[in-house]
């Protein structure tokens, strides 16, 4: 067994890689500057959301206090929403091509050889993106830094820190003190990207709602070579120690073990290499020789904001919510913040859409925080439990699951993010016609291959609202298509007239519940805005209204 030898930083950090600081230019203008957004943090929530930014046209200034990649693995699980978002914003290819991939998870019990259950992650087949990825927080966070950089209109400040702001009806006045001197920026928006402990939040006198969960989880990564398939492996009181564990596979030969070890722990020497050793040796044998990778020990919380959006300051990720590792909704859920703030704070800006759209942000994403706040504390309360009736209950489970399928989905081991649906939103226009199935205002769309499994679905519905029309074997005539009020692609099949996405398989259609003359409002975070079994311009206008915050 071996150490991995590495620098740290003046705060104790390790590093991975460090980033040149550099003089801000606005502390010889004057000391003052303008921006239309600036985002406050450096991780991956705050680069996504500037990278975002960026490809809307926006010069985008990145905050960040230190001037480093940390080392440790930290989030290791991205789902497939988050795919998505990355395939629209341009690096889903590197994350793609150094991903470990998987969708099948696994549960065990006690000394029970075989799994009691499995589940799979991506139950619809034939989509672009599977249903997870595994891959080391450092390297998602590189691929954005590097992206970020070779843009133009971009500006990552390192060593730059956020130490006061204020804030009126017209503007957010942040001041940054840098080696080299304070400035101060003026901006219509500020983004407060900057993690559980939020120094935006504490300076507007806010805090968090919600649960502390007294038990405490070991993490160690731990690199070796060792023939096992891409799952998802969880094991209920496990013969080896710990009440529970988890072994997921990451890049590099990289494993990510996870120890539930009880409250009533020694954090500091819980840690400590002699006392971690046991634990690994107990999950993958005596003999097994591997090298550190990093180890630590978290006590988990499931807590959120009361409200995200405070006038011109907006929070996102973990600066906004907090949830238990279990289900990989950590960096996921702040993904999703971007995903659906971004487009609307585009629009208004533009001068699109009314500043109350952004109420919906904050509308949808405390919805999503919600769900993943139950999520995960019903996921930590069956894995956890804290009295004989629910340890009987979760046994009673576990016992029931081996024979019959009915008690299966009741294990919960971590219901694992997925995307979150918005069927009250006030975006949404309610359906006025009979569908028995496809996919319902306010629900993420699904992907499907086109174009003869050339391209996706997905792929091609871009990064502003787009209209789907369904045409039959006669396809439609320009026309058609330049009476609605939107961008709309043709989807039909092929070789019919004014098709732009050849649906050859008839999965679009399936999937859709779209016959002839059938029209999908698409949102630009590829959200459904409306649908109808015959298009009508009129319809379609009133419901673009709606989604942009004009009704």
């Amino acid at each position: 067994m071996t150490a991995k030898i590495q620098p740290v930083s003046q705060a104790g950090i390790p590093v991975r890689k460090q980033y040149t600081y550099r003089r801000p230019a606005v502390l010889d203008q004057g000391g003052r500057e303008e921006l239309e957004v600036l985002v406050v943090g450096g991780g991956p929530i705050g680069l996504t959301a500037g990278l975002d930014l960026a490809r809307r046209g926006y010069n985008v200034v990145i905050l960040n206090q230190m001037d480093i990649l940390a080392d440790g693995s930290k989030a290791i699980c991205f789902a497939k929403q988050v795919l998505d978002v990355y395939d629209r914003l341009g690096v889903n290819e590197r994350v793609m091509d150094k991903s470990v991939i998987w969708n099948v998870g696994k549960v065990f019990w006690g000394d029970r050889p075989d799994p009691i259950y499995e589940f799979d992650m991506l139950p619809v087949k034939n989509q672009k993106n599977p249903g997870f990825v595994n891959l080391q927080q450092y390297y998602l966070e590189e691929f954005l830094i590097d992206e970020l950089e070779s843009l133009d209109n971009v500006e990552i400040r390192w060593k730059n820190q956020l130490v006061a702001l204020e804030q009126d009806d017209e503007k957010v006045t942040a001041t940054v003190e840098t080696p080299d001197g304070t400035y101060e920026i003026d901006c219509k928006y500020l983004i407060a990207c900057d993690g559980n402990k939020s120094p935006v939040r504490t300076m507007l006198g806010l805090d968090f709602e919600g649960r502390v969960f007294e038990d405490n989880f070991l993490i160690a990564d731990i690199k070796f070579q060792m023939e096992r398939p891409s799952e998802r492996w969880f094991w209920f009181e496990p013969t080896f120690p710990g009440q529970s564990a988890l072994l997921h596979k990451q890049p590099d030969d990289v494993w990510r073990l996870d120890f539930q070890v009880g409250w009533d722990v020694d954090k500091a020497e819980a840690i400590k290499e002699e006392n971690v050793r046991p634990f690994i040796h107990g999950m993958l044998g005596e003999d097994v020789e591997f090298e550190w990778e990093w180890r630590s020990i978290y006590t988990f919380q499931c807590r959120r904001m009361a409200r995200f959006l405070h006038n011109r300051v907006i929070f996102a990720g973990d600066a906004a919510h907090l949830v238990s590792p279990f289900g990989a909704r950590g960096a996921n859920s702040g993904v999703a913040d971007v995903n659906n703030l971004v487009w609307k704070l585009d629009m208004v800006l533009k001068g699109e859409a009314p500043a109350s759209l952004l109420e919906s942000y904050n509308y949808e994403q405390v919805i999503t925080a919600d769900e993943n706040i139950l999520n995960s504390t019903r996921s930590t309360d069956f894995i956890t439990p804290k009295s004989e009736a629910s340890r009987s209950f979760r046994n009673a489970v576990l016992q029931l699951a081996e024979k019959f399928d009915f008690a299966r989905p009741l294990i919960n081991s971590g219901r694992l993010s997925t995307p979150v649906s918005f069927p009250e939103s006030s975006l949404n226009t309610k359906d006025e016609d009979n569908w028995t199935g496809g996919i319902a205002p306010g629900c993420p769309v699904l992907d499907a291959p086109v174009n003869h499994g050339r391209d996706w679905l997905q792929i091609q519905l871009g990064t502003e609202f787009l209209g789907l029309y369904f045409v039959g074997d006669d396809g439609c005539s320009e026309d058609v298509t330049a009476a609605f009020p939107v961008k709309t692609l043709v989807v039909g099949p092929e070789g019919a007239r004014g098709v732009d996405i050849v649906d050859d398989t008839g999965l679009v259609a399936e999937r859709y519940d779209a016959g002839t003359g059938s029209f999908y409002l698409i949102r630009p975070d590829q959200y459904v805005a409306g649908r109808w079994k015959q298009a009508d311009p009129a319809k379609i206008q009133a419901a673009l209204n709606r989604a942009t915050g004009k009704e």
